[in-house]
This record gives structure tokens, sequence and C-alpha cells, in this order.
């Protein structure tokens, strides 16, 4: 895969150096598809859908360890004679964790459930007050003179 079809390498599109173990690519895969799958992402859906088949293509590649190998060789340049001088090496920094907030629909779920739990509890207590149920009874296993250490359990 000619890398003029891309002005970035794949090792750039995964933000991973290219040292990286198989198991480094998976997660920068992983990670960088969360934020631009076109169903998770606030990208406008054309832009997230080129920038995931970008990511796509990028680690079909890398992971294929033939494929690599090949890709690798494409972007080392002719033997040259080197330079007594080495390039500064580069630093390669990874996005933090990708988070999102919750959405409106998420929220009002949440607030529902919540409401719900609050609700029965609210309902099984007062129908059991209105009948008369004890509210507080020790188990059946408890023996009938042992002391307790709430106040008022004893019957």
């Amino acid at each position: 895969m000619p890398l003029a079809s891309s002005p970035l390498s794949y090792y750039s599109l995964l933000q991973v150096p290219q040292s990286a173990s198989p198991q480094e690519l998976r997660q920068a895969f992983r990670g960088l598809s969360k934020r631009y799958h076109p169903d998770t992402t606030v990208l406008p859906a054309g832009e997230a859908a080129l920038a995931f088949q970008q990511l796509q293509q990028a680690y079909g590649v890398l992971s294929d360890p033939a494929l690599r190998q090949r890709y690798d060789d494409q972007l080392r340049p002719p033997s040259v004679p080197s330079s007594p001088v080495a390039p500064p090496p580069t630093i390669i920094t990874r996005p933090a964790s990708v988070r999102r907030d919750l959405s409106g629909g998420e929220w009002l779920a949440l607030l529902l459930l919540g409401f719900a739990l609050v609700l029965s509890l609210v309902l099984g207590v007062g129908v059991a007050w209105m009948r008369g149920a004890q509210l507080v009874q020790l188990p059946s296993w408890w023996p009938e003179g042992a002391p307790t250490n709430v106040t008022g359990l004893a019957s």
C-alpha cells in the first residue's frame, strides 16, 4: 500500500511508534476507533467515516506481520551514507482516555430508574406500615433472651 495515498504514515494515524507491539497497535486502534466511529463521534458523518476508514486500513496493514514488513520496507529511504548526527527522537503523545458525556436519553433513563427505585421503596414501606406489619423483626434463629445492639428490637 503506497504511502502517497495518505499524507500520514499508518503509525502516525494510530499514534504509535514504529516499534509498537501488536498489543499496543490493538489498544491504539480500539481507542481511536471509539473516538472516530461514525456512530459515536461528534464529527460530521463524512469526516468521521473517512477517518474511521483510514484507521481500519492502517490497522489492517500493521496487524498483519507480512504486510507490516512490506510497509516498513516502503518507509525506509534508499541506502544513503548516513550522517554522523542522529535526528532527535520524536515524542509521541497518546490521547487521554476517551470518555464522553452522557446523552439526554441516558440521563432520562437514569432519572427514571432512580425515581422507580424510590417509589417502590416508599410504596413497600407505606403498605407494610398501613397493614401494621413490624418494620424491624429479628430473625427466627436469633435466641430469645440474647441481647441486641439496637434498643427496642427484642420482642
